[in-house]
């Protein structure tokens, strides 16, 4: 480049090399005197137009001309220099502005995507779901329904009118009651004298693990299975009740649903797994009690004895009547062989039950109020006897020790209660952690062990009352609990819809 300003005092626009000489040249010029002389002009050796080589160099800026450099014309330099800042300015916006619309636009598709995927995974969900639900159903034989649905109550006009009828105790009633307390107060005192051979001790208990997990046996759609029993003379079999409305019955060694009990108008909260029959009792705050013939999976007897929701059932041991509670504030005695109505008492401070409990030998029960009263009750004489005082809230739960000494209680004040029915005083309170919640209570067929579901499931050796085990599986709060047969296992509920096994792995 040099060696041509040299000769032009110009520097070159577009320079070129020549190969044989190595100067360097202005394209327009060399390439005039290559098609005039066709040589080199340094070198005289014979050149060819595509043997040039081009130099790869930075746009040169002239300088200004003199005249340029005058006052008017250096304003119109600035004035065609602002003009130009502007129009680039321009058009820098238009490109940011369309830049934002294609953002937004990707944006945009981005989130219906995001919605697209997460609508879904839902779908994916529930069908996985819904397939967990009809696996174990595949073990359902369907039966000819053998037990047509009673008309009773609403559903049969003036039939109604007759079951609320009260029958009153007969005499007859009355002592068939007493011939049963008598005869299982003998066999408990027997049995109090030994533990059974096959109940599981303490240490067995503290090494208790989940061995099964079932979600599939009420809808995914109504999440939450309320309620809790186990068949006592074929403990493989587990009746639960959900937020669904309906009843089902599990055989847990199969794995198989063996019947699903659809007639319930709203949900199911309280269960009862027949001890002798394989029948099923089932209430509802729909107000009604079904009696259920599970191979038929049909009703067999529509009680309707309370004018509120039904908040407790307890069978009697005889295995003919049944005991009911209401938040229309009276307790019910039924006869669930013919549907009568034995007799109905209000609550003696008027207020609404929830919850109610046989004593084992049959004659006295327990009923839990809405304004935090334990009350005890003498069925032959329809009176309340003793009251436990001591809870705050509502009681959430009662049971029965089969010792027939201990009563567990417990209501939303974060503990659970242990009284003594033969001094009728408090003599052990568990205190649980603050916000604990307390859903059932349940004491094994040997009184050895007390079960507590709610917050968590947990187990206490009776007596010490000290801790065992306590089961941190359940994602929701628990709704049940029930002991096997000689607590072999032990049987949880959930608000997640599951139902878990634990026992000896």
């Amino acid at each position: 480049i040099l060696s041509w300003i040299s000769v032009t005092n110009e520097v070159p626009e577009a320079p070129v090399v020549s190969p044989y000489s190595g100067a360097v040249f202005e394209r327009r010029v060399i390439e005039k005197y290559i098609l005039e002389n066709g040589c080199d002009p340094i070198s005289g050796k014979e050149l060819k137009l595509d043997e040039l080589i081009e130099v790869k160099t930075p746009a040169v800026v002239k300088p200004k001309p003199p005249s340029a450099t005058s006052i008017p014309a250096t304003l119109k330099t600035m004035q065609d220099e602002w003009d130009a800042l502007m129009i680039h300015s321009f058009t820098q916006r238009q490109q940011l502005q369309t830049t934002r619309q294609e953002l937004s636009h990707a944006l945009y598709q981005h989130d219906a995507a995001c919605r697209v995927i997460a609508r879904l995974k839902k779908e994916l969900t529930a069908a996985r779901e819904a397939l967990a639900t009809l696996k174990p159903q595949a073990g359902i034989v369907s039966a000819p329904s053998m037990i047509t649905e009673p008309a009773l109550a609403a559903e049969a006009g003036s039939g109604g009118a007759h079951q609320m009828e009260q029958a009153g105790m007969s005499g007859d009633v009355i002592q068939k009651l007493q011939d049963k307390a008598t005869v299982l107060t003998q066999e408990r005192k027997k049995r109090g004298r030994t533990v059974p051979d096959e109940l599981i001790t303490p240490d067995q208990v503290k090494n208790f693990v989940t061995v099964a997990s079932h979600p599939g046996l009420h809808s995914a759609s109504v999440p939450g299975i309320l309620a809790l029993d186990i068949n006592s003379a074929d403990h493989s079999k587990i009746l639960t009740g959900g937020n669904d409305k309906n009843a089902t019955v599990f055989n847990k060694d199969t794995e198989q649903v063996v019947a699903i009990l659809k007639g319930h108008t709203k949900k199911i909260t309280k269960v009862i797994y027949h001890p002798n029959e394989d029948t099923v009792i089932t209430g509802s705050p729909d107000m009604n009690i079904r009696i259920w013939h599970v191979p038929t999976s049909q009703t067999q007897l529509l009680l309707r004895c309370h004018e509120g929701p039904v908040t407790g059932l307890s069978l009697h041991p005889t295995g003919d009547y049944l005991l009911s509670t209401s938040s229309d504030k009276h307790w019910a005695f039924s006869d669930i062989r013919t549907g009568r109505l034995l007799t109905k008492v209000i609550d003696t401070a008027e207020v609404g039950l929830t919850t109610a409990q046989f004593h084992p030998d049959g004659l006295i029960f327990g009923t839990g109020t809405v304004d935090s009263q334990v009350k005890i009750w003498d069925l032959k004489e329809q009176s309340n006897v003793a009251n436990f005082p001591g809870h705050t809230g509502p009681i959430s739960a009662i049971s029965f020790s089969e010792n027939g000494y201990y009563l567990a209680t417990a209501a939303d004040d974060a503990c659970v209660k242990l009284w003594d029915l033969r001094k009728l005083k408090n003599f052990k309170t568990i205190q649980l952690d603050d916000g604990y919640e307390v859903k059932d209570l349940c004491f094994d067929q040997s009184g050895t062990y007390l079960a507590i579901a709610g917050t968590d499931v947990r187990v206490y050796l009776c007596k010490q009352w000290q801790d065992l085990k306590i089961f941190n599986d359940h994602t929701a709060l628990a709704t049940g609990v029930r002991f096997g047969k000689h607590a072999q296992y032990l049987a949880s509920t959930s608000m997640d819809r599951t139902l878990k096994l634990y026992a000896i792995e």
